[in-house]
């Protein structure tokens, strides 16, 4: 191989790996559960008439009314909707787990 050949080459694995590092932020697993949350809520709120939802929902005081009240409207409505509160459920988890693990991280001292 001549010297010009091993100059396109590297420029072409290091043109790769420059845009691989820099679509690593954007490919993440908290990104893209952000991304999950957010196409789930939107599709929910496409499918669903979530103020009438709301308005039928029971007082707040009543825990037990509140709870059966969410279940079966779970249980009664199409399974798209079902499939997208499931993934918004995991989403939040996923992204609350993530955000536990990162507290002891940022507190802890910065030695200069």
């Amino acid at each position: 191989m001549t010297h010009s050949t091993n100059s396109s080459i590297k420029k072409n694995v290091m043109r790769r790996v420059y845009i691989v590092y820099a679509l690593r932020p954007i490919v993440s697993a908290g990104a893209l559960a952000v991304l999950v949350l957010a196409g789930a809520l939107w599709g929910i709120g496409r499918e669903v008439w979530v103020a009438h939802v709301l308005n039928n929902m029971p007082q707040f005081t009543h825990f037990y009314a509140l709870s059966q009240f969410w279940v079966y409207a779970f249980l009664h409505t199409h399974m798209i909707v079902q499939v997208l509160v499931l993934m918004s459920i995991f989403a939040i988890v996923y992204l609350a787990r993530t955000m536990a693990r990162l507290i002891p991280v940022l507190l802890l001292p910065v030695h200069v």
